[in-house]
């Protein structure tokens, strides 16, 4: 059984910084796709960012430039740096581990329990 861990969020102002970690306690965490995805109130659930085994990362397009994706294999640990946040970036973001096919990510059945991040303006 996959369990994921979610921590790191909290209340931000515009502008500012947090880190997201989503840990696990398995032992084949290297060989395991990572993606958050976060869903704001009233909205779906999109895919905010993933990073592959071999690091290969994507990222929507509406956190380009101000998220960075990246994983500690020792740790079994992957992060989501995210800088210059505003408002719409308010919501539960969850890890996930699925599948990369053709450069894209998948989303797979383990789920973390989210995490909440609000920003406020």
């Amino acid at each position: 059984q996959v369990q994921l861990v979610e921590s790191g969020g909290g209340l931000v102002q515009a502008g500012g910084s947090l880190r997201l970690s989503c840990a696990t306690s398995v032992s084949f965490f290297d060989n395991m796709h990572m993606g958050w995805y976060r869903q704001g109130p009233g909205k779906q659930r999109e895919l905010v960012a993933a990073i592959s085994t071999g690091g290969t990362t994507n990222y929507a397009d509406s956190v380009k430039g101000r998220f960075t994706i990246s994983r500690d294999n020792a740790k079994n640990t992957a992060y989501l740096q995210m800088n210059s946040l505003v408002p719409e970036d308010t919501a539960i973001y969850y890890c996930n581990t699925g599948r990369f096919i053709s450069g894209r990510y998948y989303s797979g059945e383990h789920w973390g329990q989210g995490t909440q991040v609000t920003v406020s303006s």
